[in-house]
């Protein structure tokens, strides 16, 4: 599918749907408002958001998120002859949003992620792309649209937090050459930087510097990992966001090559955020059914916490460190 054929699809489109994926980040919410925008500016129409789960308290600020839906409070009655993923690695990551994906007309896939197997109908996949607003940015000039400083705020947003505020091997001269576009439309990265960077509560900031100091260093310190339980959580009233960022602390020890976070789900499920210097921890969560990128991915392992440190374990240590 080309560009000119994506254009087409939107510009006819009666019931558009927009999806992120479960557990959002700035990247995939950044792009949904940021597609919701141009779609609106471009076709005078109105698409629909979906998110699979709550929006993180940080991404609030964003354009238009306050239209998005949730898997519980959506029109169910409503039906749509086009739903876009947007940063949706895997069919699996829209989880419930799956139904409305598979009666679409035309099921389009925008995403960044190696790991995209192009499940969907059409496909537009760029590995080489920060993010899903970087790949999304370079759509847009290709059919022409206008890019309103709405649009740009989401865009800037998406690549932001997908290249760590640009510290990430993923950020290229690309990368760096949209943000600058972005900035000339209107965007005053000072004001996302603090919304996104600088808003974090009392309890999560305690939240988080217990856990590192609780923190499990083995292998000459090369492999660090913390757990984080449901007590804790609720003891700091810490929110349900509150490992954004943690995995990213440990593996910024010098002597770190692999970090991970466990945070217990149930007594039989575990929520895995892994971080590498050099491991392709992708291909290490694609052994429990999850994915992501090389330095950076996660996955959901059923099993207690004990058992699934143990696996996670197993596969790091079949590298060399």
């Amino acid at each position: 599918m080309d560009c000119t054929q994506l254009n087409n699809i939107i510009k006819s489109g009666k019931n558009i749907l927009i999806v992120s994926h479960l557990n959002p980040d700035g990247d995939t919410l950044g792009s949904m408002c940021g597609l919701y925008s141009a779609i609106k500016d471009n076709f005078k129409k109105k698409a629909d958001m979906l998110v699979i789960s709550h929006v993180p308290a940080v991404y609030k600020f964003l354009p238009y998120i306050n239209e998005a839906k949730s898997l519980e409070d959506y029109d169910k009655s409503r039906e749509y002859n086009v739903v876009i993923n947007v940063d949706v690695a895997a069919y699996d990551r829209m989880a419930g949003a799956s139904v409305l994906f598979e009666k679409a007309e035309h099921k389009i896939n925008i995403d960044h992620h190696k790991t995209n197997n192009g499940y969907a109908e059409f496909n537009f996949i760029d590995a080489e792309a920060s993010s899903t607003g970087e790949l999304l940015l370079s759509l847009m000039h290709e059919m022409n649209w206008k890019i309103t400083p709405e649009t740009a705020k989401c865009l800037y947003t998406a690549i932001l937090t997908d290249t760590g505020s640009f510290r990430f091997d993923n950020t290229t001269s690309k990368s760096f050459a949209a943000v600058a576009e972005l900035v000339k439309i209107g965007v005053k990265p000072a004001e996302i930087y603090k919304n996104v960077y600088e808003n974090d509560s009392k309890g999560l900031v305690l939240f988080q510097a217990n856990a590192v100091s609780n923190a499990v260093f083995e292998n000459d310190n090369k492999i660090v990992y913390t757990i984080v339980y449901k007590k804790d959580i609720e003891k700091f009233n810490a929110g349900d966001d509150c490992t954004e960022g943690l995995t990213e602390k440990l593996r910024a020890i010098s002597t770190t090559e692999v970090a991970f976070t466990v945070k217990e789900i149930s007594s039989n499920m575990s929520k895995i955020s892994m971080r590498s210097k050099n491991v392709d921890v992708a291909k290490i969560c694609s052994t429990f059914g999850g994915g992501g990128h090389s330095l950076a991915a996660g996955c959901v392992i059923k099993s207690s916490i004990k058992d699934s440190v143990k696996k996670i374990l197993e596969e790091i240590k079949k590298y060399e460190l």
